[in-house]
C-alpha cells in the first residue's frame, strides 16, 4: 500500500489554547482508521486542518505527497479529499438530485460561455452528470426521492444523501464524522455495512471520527486516540480495547469496550 494522506506533527491555537497538538497521522491507501476521544478532545478540529477549514499552527499535510496548507477548501475537495459532518449540511430546500447534482458540478468540464449559451458541450456534460448522480443515489437505494426535497427525507436517508454528495466529488480519501449520530442500532449496523461497501466499491481511503464503540470496534481496521489535544494511543482495535490509558482517559475506568 502506498501512503495518501499524511499530517506531520501538526499543531494549532485558539486565543493561546492549544487545541490539538503534535497530531500526526499516515493514511494508506485503502485504510479504513477511526479516530476517537471524548468530547472536546480536538477530533473534529483535526478534520477542519485536514480539509483547509483551519490552517494549523505548526505542522504540514500532504495528499500524494502535495501540501495542503494555505489551500481553501473547495481546492482541498478538488485534489481528493472530501467529508461529511456531524450536524448534517445538505441544502434541505433542494431536491434530492439537486444535493448531488451540485458536487458534480465541481468536476463541471465546461466554461461559463458553453453553460450560459446552452451549447452542446454543456447540454452533453450536463446529460452526463445527471446519469451520475442517478446511479449514485440507486447505489444507496434512494433513487426513488430523487425529486424530494432534502429536508423531507427520514433522518437515516439525510446521512446517506451527504455521504453520496462527498461521494459525488470523486475524492481518494473521505472523512466522516459522527455518521452514526442519532442512529438506533439497526441503523448503525446497516451504516457499518454500507461504509465497507463505500470503501471497497469505490476503493476509497477512510477516517471517521465516531462515539459509538460498536460501530468503530466492528469495522476500523486501526484507530488513534486523542485527549486533551494530543494523541494518547494507536493500534488495532484490540489493543485499544485494552489500553489502559484509552479505558482511563476515553470512557473511564469502568469503560467496556467489548460490545
Amino acid at each position: 500500500m502506498s501512503t495518501v494522506l499524511h499530517a506531520n506533527k501538526i499543531s494549532i491555537e485558539f486565543g493561546g489554547l492549544k487545541a490539538v497538538s503534535d497530531f500526526s497521522l499516515n493514511l494508506e491507501s485503502g485504510e479504513l482508521v477511526g479516530l476517537i476521544g471524548p468530547n472536546g478532545a480536538g477530533k473534529t478540529t483535526v478534520f477542519n486542518m485536514l480539509t483547509g477549514v483551519y490552517l494549523p499552527t505548526s505542522g504540514d499535510i500532504t495528499l500524494e505527497g502535495k501540501s495542503l496548507l494555505k489551500k481553501q477548501p473547495h481546492v482541498i475537495n478538488h485534489y481528493g479529499i472530501a467529508r461529511t459532518f456531524q450536524n448534517i449540511r445538505l441544502f434541505k430546500e433542494m431536491t434530492v438530485l439537486e444535493n448531488v447534482l451540485i458536487s458534480y458540478h465541481a468536476h463541471v468540464g465546461y466554461n461559463f460561455v458553453s453553460g450560459l449559451l446552452h451549447l452542446p458541450s454543456f447540454k452533453s456534460r450536463e446529460k452526463e452528470m445527471r446519469k451520475n448522480a442517478l446511479e449514485l443515489l440507486s447505489i444507496f437505494h434512494i433513487e426513488g426521492k430523487q425529486d424530494e426535497l432534502a429536508k423531507n427525507m427520514p433522518y437515516g436517508e439525510q446521512r446517506k444523501l451527504e455521504i453520496v454528495r462527498a461521494l459525488a466529488t470523486k475524492p481518494k480519501v473521505l472523512l466522516l464524522d459522527e455518521p452514526a449520530a442519532g442512529m438506533n442500532p439497526q441503523e448503525t449496523h446497516d451504516l457499518m455495512n454500507l461504509i465497507r461497501f463505500i470503501r471497497d466499491t469505490f476503493k476509497l481511503t477512510i477516517l471517521l471520527i465516531e462515539h459509538d464503540m460498536s460501530l468503530v470496534m466492528g469495522i476500523c481496521e486501526r484507530i488513534l486516540v486523542l485527549d486533551y489535544g494530543q494523541t494518547i494511543a494507536s493500534g488495532t482495535p484490540d489493543q485499544i480495547s485494552k489500553n489502559p490509558m484509552v479505558i482511563k482517559a476515553y470512557l473511564g475506568e469502568e469503560a467496556d469496550f467489548s460490545a
